[in-house]
């Protein structure tokens, strides 16, 4: 094992990777962080070159599925300069979902810190402008001492990953099928609110049935009534009215996407679109003109269509014109070809 004291930074060149043909998928870079909470209080943390955990088989994690996690991304900006976006509300909501599975806190300034140090030391790993890449960044968080009784764990660990990904689609956005799932994500006073391992894990079934019935995405409704939109199994949805109008689905129990909150905004600000939150019912989806999911991964992917059990609501065969200009003005933001509002870009110095 290998610790990166930071003297390396300045003589480091980038790897020799084809970054025009990286896929979406794990790459293992040179320096990941880790932070042990024992006896009530955090360490320090530190950088280090071992991609391995090794854990007690009755770890908290492997028994009860206390993890929770977090996803963002490195850019290089067209100056150059290499930048997250907001983390500070990543460790935000970091903190929500520790808090939810009764796990220790790792304080949002601490956790912005740590997220710069590891892009830092994996400075080499981060793609070049206009290679159509990125350095995404994996911060979690996971019970790690032995635990048999159904309670929470009593020591944790922290870890940050970073891979570099390709652009998540291939040759451009094209519009994806999605479908009303018979499954249910959460339960109105669950866990959905929060990004916890275990909302994933009960998505994996519903997921791959999908695949094999020729759909890329679920699109689950609200457990209680099965009336409203909530979101699919990896992002929150939008729509775009006949005028012209932004709306997001208004729930208690799906995640607070910080692309979706980001989009609202620039919506109202850059484009001067009306935006709003609200509940939006399954019999009212086909009055849309255009449909999407955003999240990290690609910030914005359109939806052709959405089949209802033999009905099909179809949104057109390319992306929308005010969905691709809320991608373009985000994607231009993150990539500093377009002024970002205060606080949205935290540079890696």
């Amino acid at each position: 094992m290998w610790f990166y004291t930071g003297e390396e930074r300045n003589s480091m060149e980038k790897k020799n990777i084809d970054w025009a043909n990286l896929g979406f998928g794990y790459l293992q870079t040179d320096y990941r962080f880790v932070s042990n909470y024992k006896n009530g209080a955090w360490d320090e943390g530190t950088l280090t070159t071992d991609a391995n955990i090794v854990l007690n088989e009755c770890a908290g994690v492997l028994q009860y599925a206390q993890t929770v996690f977090e996803g963002l991304k490195a850019y290089t900006t067209k100056d150059g300069k290499i930048v997250t976006f907001r983390p500070d509300l990543n460790g935000e909501r970091l903190e929500q979902s520790a808090a939810r599975l009764e796990m220790p806190i790792y304080p949002k300034d601490k956790f912005v810190e740590a997220v710069k140090k590891t892009v830092k030391a994996n400075e080499a790993f981060v793609p070049p402008y206009g290679s159509g890449a990125t350095l995404y960044i994996r911060p979690y968080m996971f019970g790690s001492n032995p635990v048999i009784g159904v309670k929470p764990a009593d020591e944790y660990q922290f870890r940050i990953l970073t891979t570099p990904v390709g652009p998540y689609f291939k040759g451009g956005a094209k519009p994806i099928t999605i479908r009303v799932s018979d499954f249910d994500r959460a339960a109105p006073h669950g866990t959905g609110h929060i990004k916890a391992g275990l909302n994933y894990a009960m998505s994996l079934h519903a997921i791959v049935d999908a695949h094999k019935q020729g759909y890329d995405e679920n699109v689950y409704l609200d457990a209680a009534t099965r009336t409203r939109i909530e979101e699919t199994g990896g992002a929150n949805l939008l729509f775009i009215t006949k005028d012209g109008k932004v709306v997001t689905p208004k729930s208690d129990s799906i995640l607070p996407s910080i692309t979706r909150r980001s989009l609202i905004q620039v919506a109202k600000e850059y484009l001067g679109l009306e935006a709003e939150e609200r509940p939006v019912y399954l019999d009212e989806i086909g009055e849309f003109a255009e449909c999407g999911l955003c999240g990290t991964a690609a910030v914005i992917s359109p939806v052709g269509k959405i089949v209802d059990h033999g009905r099909e609501i179809c949104y057109g065969t390319e992306m929308g014109p005010i969905t691709r200009k809320l991608y373009d003005t985000l994607t231009g933001i993150q990539m500093g070809t377009i002024k970002a509002p205060e606080g949205w870009i935290c540079e890696i110095d």
